[in-house]
């Protein structure tokens, strides 16, 4: 029987870099895999739907040229071939999670892995063997939630990894939920020509975010003339031959229908803890989230989780970090505590969002007295240059203190200069010392300074 120090069940970005930093500090590890390495994330996530939303970013570009002098004749893209790149771009990626796993000298198990007690997992895949290891890490990851009394059937009724593989470009798409999943699929196809109709239960779009910023990037993907229903509720989804219904009921109680080719089911996701012998072994489970504490293990000794498996936010960046914590602790190194108050949260369409900390309204429920800095990218000198004019930086800072407690971002860049801001607050900047950081001109990141001198009345280009 194989036996490790550290074995982790999954290989997401949590799983593969918790093997990884256990490597690094002297354990033996290794990973039970059921399909290519790199989980969701890199297969089916993170990283293909990034390439196919560099191709819309790319429409979206040439078919404004004319503000650049440049014209063209015959504008034109293969869908199969959008396709096939961003599969290819995932394919790297996983070979090289593969090349990472031999570089660290980390054994990879092919198969379905389920706790057998006493430090034991049994993996099937073509025949059955045993593993044992001192630690056991559970990243199993998550995957789509679908709405009550509704299956996804993967032809008419999809999940994410379809709307990234589809052989033919639908001429409709219903996309049910407005969360960072439903807007970038609605940018994507958008952007490409299909008809997208967006339907969100919330009153507005992306309702984790600064409602501010959210009501400027609805009002803009209305503009590039995406459909957007909010305070709609799904009653029914009939699938047929032709396409799929929705029927609704709207913010104003009416009821009404929507038609479209293929509905794209973008409601959440929940855990995978089925079938990996947690009941049997009395891992306490609540609402499909393992349980866990702030060094990551469960209520059973040696057995451990980490990412979406465990609950939100389910972001691949805060698996990565929960299992470098998680094996740190482990091994007895007493990590510092995550600081779930300080995760950047990013949106990938065009423009972009990107935030860290609570939001206006969250500061004001928790009766914070707050100053707020807000600058728009239109009058930015950087900005005007690129073409990029969309959008604003707007920080919340402690009206007492100063201190940074909160950074919202819409535009091109969002997802870059977040970045700033995140060390910012993680190293309780002030509006301040965020002002008398002299930034480079002409750059984006100018619009971060420009905010937290407005916070102070003391911007100079607005």
């Amino acid at each position: 029987m194989n036996a490790y120090d550290v074995l982790v069940i999954g290989s997401g970005p949590g799983g593969y870099t918790a093997a990884i930093r256990a490597a690094q500090l002297g354990l033996s590890a290794a990973i039970v895999e059921r399909d290519r390495l790199g989980g969701i994330c890199l297969n089916w996530g993170c990283i293909p739907t990034k390439a196919l939303l560099k191709n819309a970013e790319l429409l979206q570009t040439i078919r404004r040229a004319g503000e650049w002098g440049i014209s063209f004749d015959n504008l034109r893209f293969e869908f199969p071939k959008i396709i096939q790149r961003s599969r290819k771009v995932a394919e790297r990626v996983s070979k090289g999670v593969e090349f990472l796993m031999k570089k660290n000298k980390i054994a990879v198990f092919p198969g379905y892995a389920r706790l057998a007690g006493d430090g034991r997992v049994e993996v099937n895949s073509e025949g059955k063997q045993t593993i044992s290891a001192k630690h056991i890490i559970l990243a199993t990851g998550a995957r789509p939630r679908t709405l009550p009394g509704t299956s996804i059937d993967r032809k008419k009724i999809i999940s994410s990894s379809e709307a990234m593989s589809l052989s033919e470009q639908p001429g409709s798409m219903a996309i049910i939920g407005a969360g960072a999943i439903g807007i970038e699929f609605a940018y994507f196809y958008n952007a490409l020509g299909t008809k997208v109709t967006v339907v969100e239960m919330m009153p507005g779009i992306l309702p984790v975010e600064d409602r501010e910023i959210s009501k400027e990037l609805e009002r803009t993907l209305r503009k590039q003339g995406i459909e957007i229903l909010t305070g709609t509720r799904v009653e029914k989804i009939k699938p047929g031959p032709a396409g799929v219904t929705l029927s609704l009921t709207g913010a104003d109680g009416v009821a009404k229908e929507v038609t479209a080719d293929v509905a794209l089911m973008a409601v959440g996701v929940q855990g995978n803890v089925e079938n990996i012998g947690l009941e049997e072994l009395g891992v306490t489970v609540d609402g499909g989230q393992i349980k866990v504490d702030p060094d990551f293990r469960t209520n059973i000794p040696g057995v451990y989780a980490i990412g979406d498996v465990i609950g939100p936010p389910w972001l691949a960046h805060v698996a990565s970090a929960e299992g470098i914590h998680c094996v740190e602790a482990l091994a007895g190194l007493h990590p510092e505590p995550l600081d779930y108050t300080s995760i950047p949260v990013c949106t990938y369409c065009q423009p972009q969002v990107a935030s860290i900390g609570i939001t206006e309204e969250k500061a004001k429920a928790l009766g914070r007295e707050i100053r707020i800095g807000r600058f728009p990218f239109r009058v930015l000198g950087k900005a005007a240059a690129s073409g990029e004019t969309e959008g604003m930086v707007k920080l919340i800072f402690d009206a007492q203190y100063g201190e940074l407690l909160g950074a919202h971002i819409l535009g091109s860049e969002a997802t870059e200069l977040i970045m700033e801001l995140l060390i910012a607050k993680r190293h309780e900047a002030t509006a301040e010392s965020i002002l008398r950081s002299v930034h480079a001109h002409p750059t984006m990141s100018e619009a971060v300074m420009e905010a937290a001198a407005a916070s102070k009345g003391e911007a100079i280009n607005i």
